[in-house]
């Protein structure tokens, strides 16, 4: 079963920015500056101290592995940033998550929801309504009954012979990175999504910058 691990700092009460990427073994972070991109715009849109050329200097001085590695970084008001790097474990090619719909809601009106911050009480308590036995991930709706988002991943539905589909921003969600990737390649589109979308989507997939896609399945015990 899945899990991402709660960043752990000195500070970790404070509200802050964070960024979750991965660090392949030759260097490389994929979707790096779409990541700066939406750090920088979030500190903005916050009102955070932010120096995007300082970031990307203390992201380039991580000391360098033979295997994949999670980075995760966080962003202060006052401009302060740190990073933590743990070992990346990659999700078997042939896995599929299991996916479970939380009773808890997203407010579509909130406008914290589009930024991915440490102001995550809703997505724990969604998280922790399931075992992991039970749930890989766990789908949250918003106050319209309108599917938004899993608790560290964006979700995807191929519903025709197009792209793939996402939830709209509107509906109240974070501006994931891959999600942005998908839907400039033209890889994916907005689109409002339901549970019986979900349940009759031709595939799904859940995922984010961290993990990729990752094929999943709303489990058919959620079905009214």
């Amino acid at each position: 079963m899945s899990a991402e691990r709660p960043l752990r700092h000195g500070r970790e009460t404070d509200f802050h920015l964070i960024e979750t990427m991965r660090r392949e073994a030759d260097g490389t972070v994929p979707r790096l500056e779409l990541h700066l991109t939406r750090l920088s715009a979030s500190a903005t849109a916050l009102g955070f101290a932010c120096d995007i050329g300082k970031i990307a200097t203390q992201l380039e001085t991580i000391e360098a592995a033979d295997h994949s590695l999670r980075v995760r970084l966080a962003l202060w008001k006052d401009g302060s940033s740190d990073v933590e790097i743990t070992p990346f474990v990659a999700v078997d090619t042939d896995t599929v998550w299991t996916l479970r719909l939380a009773a808890e809601r997203l407010n579509s009106a909130d406008p914290l929801l589009r930024h991915k911050t440490s102001h995550r009480a809703v997505y724990d308590s969604a998280r922790a309504e399931f075992p992991r036995a039970e749930a890989d991930e766990v789908l949250l709706l918003n106050q319209k009954g309108q599917l938004c988002e899993g608790t560290i991943t964006t979700l995807f539905a191929r519903v025709d012979d197009g792209p793939l589909v996402t939830p709209p921003l509107e509906c109240g969600l974070l501006a994931g990175v891959l999600r942005a990737e998908l839907i400039a390649q033209g890889l994916a589109r907005e689109h409002v999504l339901t549970p019986e979308d979900a349940f009759s989507a031709r595939e799904l997939f859940v995922g984010n910058s961290l993990r990729g896609l990752v094929p999943a399945r709303l489990d058919a015990k959620m079905r009214a």
